[in-house]
């Protein structure tokens, strides 16, 4: 049963195709949900990390455009030395409006010359580093560090360029607050969840804006040493329960770094998200499509097999196993009682039929009797005297010259009469009646042998019991059939037969190494497939309550005979 389980395309399809597919749908949706989560993470990292590029580059090229500016200014003051400091800074505005704290000419000593914008704030440059920094006219252009003002305490960069014949240098100053905001304020738009740190290489933090703040000593955050090392990328690093992504580029010009940093899960909108849990769905409607189908392989499948099984062994004559239950749904229930009743009626005519085939074979067993009777009393006894008339001819013709005719009339009378008598013991087994099944066997085993040159090999195992006249009848029968099907049909070159005794019941069995053929399906196909030897061997198995069982490949044929013991065929006596 648990073989034929499977048997059927339904639960085939379930075993091979509907579960490994189950499985494989299941793995993918989780497997697409962390590859999606895993893609969307590699994709904020790149963004950012290609939004920090953008960001220092468009303040890379703001810088470059304040360090033309004052180039432009000491240009002009190298063109125009007639035109007086006040009236070129002045026509300059236009040139300079990027610098918030406006623009002067220094003396390469420091000394104030002319200024526009905060005067106190210029002059508040006397003797500070940051200013040095910038006066040097060997530079063709220069920018401070970032530096505190204490006007406004806003942090302030120099910029500066010489003139021509280095005896005066152009100098602006700006906010790279102001400058940072401004330049960044298109890429990162201020109701973002993105945080933005523009650090210099004394790290300070020239700038920051964001739903963050930066945390601790800006040496240790990540990407700030990195950008410091002129690279940039993205990295991960673990807040919480978070993951953030840490964008970072260097600003080569001034020696800045921008870093950015978000979590990305936050930037996974809701569409996003939604797609994510979308492969999902799919398992538990999986789930139910399975549960289906199991209910439907234990409620229907199995149910029908179970019942394709007992029908089968219906066809065989098994009418109990069809009574059996094999539950399931109610229209397969209601099939099984239409088969139970069907099954009863076939029994009942089959018994019908069984007991009409048993009166034909008594009959026909009593006809042989008969016919075996005559010839042996009435023909065989006639040759025999025939023979005598014949030797009696040839002893009258002592002294005369023998003759041949005589001799041959003999010899032909002498083989029909052993014809005959084999005949007689095929239509009468004289050794069934008087010795019992086992010699009857023997002797035929023998016999066959002999007539047909097939060898043949009689064995037997167990105490020998009598069985009723007609039960080791049938048994002769159905060995003298099977032998006679080897000899003739199956171009056998040897063949078996085995007779077991056992305390439950008789076994007998007879095989050969012939051609083989192929076995129908049921007993309703013997007839039409021209098998008559094989419902010959059937109905007699039938009629004693006997098993029959027919096994044939091309390498021989095998007939098992299986007869319990009961009252109907067991005599309870031993030879």
């Amino acid at each position: 049963m648990k073989k034929t389980l499977w048997r059927g395309a339904t639960l085939q399809s379930i075993a091979i195709i509907v579960v490994p597919l189950t499985l494989l749908l299941v793995a993918v949706s989780l497997g697409s949900f962390w590859i999606h989560q895993d893609a969307m993470r590699s994709l904020v990292g790149e963004r950012d990390e290609r939004s920090a590029r953008t960001a220092a580059s468009a303040i890379e090229s703001e810088i470059n455009h304040r360090l033309f500016a004052v180039r432009s200014l000491a240009l002009l003051a190298s063109s125009n030395p007639q035109k007086s400091l006040d009236n070129i800074l002045l026509s300059s505005e236009s040139l300079m409006e990027d610098f918030d704290y406006g623009s002067a000419f220094l003396n390469p000593d420091g000394s104030l010359l002319a200024a526009t914008g905060d005067c106190s704030f210029w002059q508040s440059l006397s003797g500070r580093t940051e200013i040095a920094s910038v006066l040097d006219p060997a530079t063709a252009a220069a920018i401070s560090p970032a530096f505190v003002y204490a006007g406004d305490s806003k942090q302030v960069v120099l910029v500066s360029s010489p003139t021509a014949d280095g005896s005066l240098v152009a100098v602006a100053a700006f906010s790279p607050e102001t400058l940072i905001r401004r330049t960044l304020q298109d890429i990162f738009p201020p109701e973002g969840q993105t945080a933005i740190y523009v650090i210099n290489s004394t790290y300070q933090i020239l700038y920051q804006s964001g739903p963050m703040s930066l945390e601790g000593e800006p040496a240790r955050h990540p990407g700030v040493a990195e950008a410091f090392n002129v690279q940039s990328g993205a990295i991960y690093m673990q807040v919480g329960s978070d993951e953030h992504v840490v964008a970072y580029s260097p600003v080569a010009p001034v020696g800045w770094a921008v870093v950015t940093e978000e979590s990305w899960e936050t930037v996974s909108n809701p569409t996003l998200r939604t797609s994510q849990i979308i492969p999902l769905v799919l398992v538990p409607a999986l789930l139910l499509a399975m549960l289906a189908l199991w209910f439907g392989a234990q409620q229907i499948v199995r149910p029908l097999q179970s019942l394709e099984s007992k029908a089968a062994k219906l066809a065989w004559g098994d009418f109990k196993q069809i009574e059996e239950s094999v539950g399931g749904i109610a229209e397969i229930r209601d099939l099984q009682n239409e088969l139970a009743h069907m099954a009863r009626q076939l029994q009942a005519a089959q018994q019908s039929l069984h007991s009409y085939i048993g009166a034909i074979t008594l009959g026909q067993e009593e006809e042989r009797r008969r016919l075996a009777r005559d010839l042996h009393d009435d023909t065989i006894q006639s040759l025999i005297a025939l023979k005598q008339r014949v030797q009696l001819a040839r002893l009258s013709r002592k002294n005369a010259a023998p003759l041949p005719a005589l001799e041959e009339l003999e010899d032909l009378i002498e083989q029909t009469i052993e014809n005959l008598r084999r005949t007689t013991r095929a239509l009468r087994p004289i050794y069934l009646e008087d010795l019992g099944l086992v010699a009857a066997l023997e002797m035929l085993a023998r016999e066959t042998s002999q007539n047909t040159g097939l060898p043949v090999d009689f064995s037997r195992s167990g105490t020998e019991r009598r069985l009723p006249a007609e039960v080791e009848l049938a048994l002769y029968r159905m060995v003298q059939e099977a032998l006679n099907n080897a000899a003739r049909h199956a171009q056998a070159k040897h063949a078996s037969a085995r007779l077991e005794f056992t305390s439950q019941k008789v076994r007998l069995e007879i095989a050969d190494d012939g051609k083989g053929f192929e076995v129908p399906k049921t007993p309703a196909e013997f007839a039409p497939k021209g098998h008559f030897g094989l419902l010959g061997l059937y109905e007699r198995a039938e009629l004693i309550g006997a098993h029959l069982e027919i096994t044939s490949t091309s390498k021989g044929t095998r007939l098992s005979i299986h007869l319990p013991f009961s009252s109907r065929n067991y005599s309870g006596m031993s030879p």
